[in-house]
């Protein structure tokens, strides 16, 4: 069973009962944070981009559990700090002990002088789970929804620094995707939506809303 686990903003954590994937855990300083930076498990931590409300408690978080980062070299290079990790970049992938990680790109700023921001198309539990990361929506989500079949794409709506409802909706048309579910909305007021909206918006996929704290069995 692939359970996901929702800790706020854009920050979750795939677990298939042997591997616990963290990803972007900004926790501390995030007001929406359901767990804390001390109490998170995690064997790997995939980081999309750099800004701070992403990349989060990633180098500490890596220490204390000895997890893998998984991410663009520029932005995984944490200064010398013990930390295991793997570099890589657009339109690469990488097997793991819990199944594959593609990197896909995502169109936003990369918050690091030399990187980019990107997605994550992850194989774990017998599912494909695509994360877009921060991205505005591109035409290009078609072909990574021809490349695999998603079984859950994350998505975020909350407008102004990414995607909002209306071109999420457009996103999973694209993708494909049978099962959608929105974050990185109603962390702060700038990006307040109603993720009812996207309920309302999209056509031929189910939108699970999950709160933080909250847990939803990926079947």
């Amino acid at each position: 069973m692939l359970t996901y686990n929702y800790y706020g903003h854009a920050c979750f954590q795939l677990d298939d009962g042997k591997d616990k994937i963290l990803v972007d855990p900004f926790l501390t300083g995030n007001p929406q944070a359901s767990i804390s930076d001390k109490d998170v498990e995690a064997t790997y931590i995939l980081v999309t981009h750099a800004h701070g409300d992403h990349v989060g408690d990633a180098p500490n978080i890596a220490v204390r559990t000895g997890a893998t980062v998984v991410g663009i070299p520029e932005i995984v290079d944490f200064g010398g700090q013990r930390v295991k990790t793997i570099g890589m970049n657009l339109g690469g992938t990488v097997q793991t002990s819990f199944g594959f990680v593609r990197m896909v790109p995502a169109l936003h700023s990369s918050g690091i002088a030399g990187g980019v921001a990107c997605g994550y198309v992850i194989g774990v539990g017998g599912k494909v789970i695509y994360f877009a990361g921060d991205t505005s929506l591109f035409a290009g989500m078609k072909f990574i929804g021809e490349r695999d079949k998603i079984d859950y794409a994350i998505l975020p709506i909350g407008g102004h620094y990414t995607m909002d409802p209306v071109d999420a909706a457009r996103a999973a048309e694209l993708l494909g995707a049978s099962n959608i579910i929105p974050v990185h909305y109603n962390t702060w007021s700038i990006i307040k939506q109603n993720p009812e909206d996207l309920v309302k918006l999209v056509k031929g996929a189910k939108v699970h809303i999950v709160k933080p704290g909250q847990s939803l069995e990926l079947a």
